[in-house]
């Protein structure tokens, strides 16, 4: 149907310290299942702060990593759960899907990580997953668990600045990574075990989009996880199952195919960089964070606007 794209390399930016490596302890993680295999690390959740400092999450073990420019690691927080997305606030702080205790909060100073929403009207999420800021400070994160296209249970909710949760998509077989367009008309979610991204419009209060489709479907092994848009809208979607991350147009045409120098778990990607347009990605087989050169900058984050 198109072209192979133009294929984009990838090199090691920074690669997990064996000081740092959990040896002789079999995680309790249900996201590991996946992958079928117990591991010394798990990364995810590549986001940066203002300073450039690189925060990404390793599941089975509760921590936060913090990544200097020059690819330095140190723990910045550890805590009885299992982290899988973060991103930074505008006033700094962190926020964390946690699968086992729903959205999380972290304060990057002490390290101390506290529930956001964690038992909304008393009833606990499935296992939270990734999450996105809107413009106007509201959070939306992927509710995904172990839904499957024998059980499509997974969900979308919105988190108001003012507190309120709204349930905003469901029936969703395994939602993952979430982004918006440029404009915020449309949001994106990786739908893992069904191997495609969906497209829904700007939602209406207390509604569901009745235009909900699918904006690109992939195949072989592991469907999508993380994505970020970068500021043409071209949408990057890591794909496990490739050991890959491909970049889409708008249109939803394969621009390029950035490749992993080592491993096949590329579970999320970030960008960063003095111009924007390093895309940093977490391969977690390996516990390494790759980085590729884009010919676009990336959409800068909710944390520097």
């Amino acid at each position: 149907m198109f072209a192979p794209p133009p294929v984009i390399k990838t090199e090691e930016f920074a690669r997990l310290p064996e000081a740092l490596r959990v040896k002789n302890r079999d995680p309790d993680s249900a996201p590991l299942q996946r992958l079928g295999a117990n591991r010394d690390s798990f990364l995810e959740g590549p986001s940066f702060d203002r300073d450039g400092n690189l925060y990404v999450v390793d599941i089975p073990y509760g921590r936060i990593f913090k990544v200097t420019p020059d690819g330095a690691f140190s723990v910045a927080a550890e805590y009885d759960g299992e982290p899988n997305g973060l991103k930074i606030h505008k006033d700094g702080r962190i926020f964390i899907a946690d699968y086992k205790n729903g959205i999380m909060v972290m304060d990057p100073a002490s390290g101390k990580v506290e529930p956001h929403s964690n038992r909304p009207r008393l009833e606990r999420f499935k296992g939270c997953n990734d999450l996105v800021f809107a413009s106007n400070g509201d959070i939306y994160f992927t509710d995904q668990g172990q839904s499957s296209l024998q059980d499509p249970s997974g969900r979308v909710f919105r988190l108001r600045a003012d507190g309120e949760l709204e349930l905003m998509l469901r029936n969703i077989p395994s939602p993952n990574g979430l982004v918006f367009n440029l404009d915020e008309s449309l949001l994106f979610v990786a739908v893992t075990r069904g191997n495609c991204v969906w497209r829904a419009p700007r939602f209406t209060p207390g509604g569901f989009p009745p235009q909900t489709g699918v904006f690109v479907y992939l195949n072989g092994g592991i469907g999508p996880d993380g994505m970020a848009l970068d500021q043409k809208g071209n949408l990057a979607v890591c794909h496990p199952g490739m050991g890959a991350v491909w970049v889409f147009s708008p249109r939803g045409e394969p621009v390029y195919r950035v490749d992993s120098c080592t491993g096949m778990a590329t579970t999320n990607v970030a960008y960063g960089g003095a111009d924007g347009r390093s895309l940093f990605i977490t391969e977690s087989e390996t516990g390494t964070i790759l980085r590729a050169e884009l010919p676009e900058p990336g959409q800068p984050m909710y944390s520097h606007m």
